[in-house]
């Protein structure tokens, strides 16, 4: 897709504030400076899970439930979708490419960022410690060793208490 010429930022997203958070940080440094002259073309990509591995088990009745878990996945997409397009339509940013992909994050996101010849790839963190990145996995952590280009993992700030306001 992308020329020589041509820069291309990755986000990732999920129906996740972190992601949401990521894409709007990606708009804030890559585009919103640069409006009349954008700098960089913008894909935005969701990795949709597959049912089967949503469920987690199979057994009796599992065929039956299959059908159901598309339609939540497929609702969870389009609500995906249009959030992103709402939050690059207030920033005025247009998306070159707005995609959703049924697999494994990481592999998705990897070949995403190689077929879009990605410049950076743009992540949000869930924020996971240690322990819950080993037994669930980390797509961030995996891309940041993994992809070609530049991966960017936006954290997003940890809400402030007013207990801790004290002037």
């Amino acid at each position: 897709m992308a020329s020589g010429s041509e820069r291309v930022v990755v986000v990732g997203v999920d129906d996740s504030t972190h992601s949401y958070h990521a894409l709007e940080t990606a708009l804030d440094l890559f585009f919103t400076p640069f409006k009349s002259n954008p700098q960089f073309k913008l894909v935005v990509l969701h990795a949709r899970l597959p049912a089967t591995s949503v469920l987690g088990f199979a057994g009796p009745g599992t065929v039956d439930i299959i059908p159901l878990v598309e339609q939540d996945l497929d609702k969870t997409a389009d609500l995906v979708k249009k959030k992103c397009t709402d939050v690059c339509s207030a920033k005025s940013v247009e998306i070159t490419s707005l995609e959703v992909v049924e697999g494994d994050p990481r592999n998705i996101m990897l070949e995403a960022a190689e077929r879009h010849h990605a410049s950076v790839l743009v992540l949000g963190s869930h924020g996971y410690g240690a322990v819950k990145r080993v037994f669930l996995g980390s797509v961030s952590d995996y891309l940041a060793h993994h992809a070609h280009c530049s991966v960017m993992i936006v954290k997003k700030p940890k809400a402030k208490h007013a207990s801790n306001d004290k002037h």
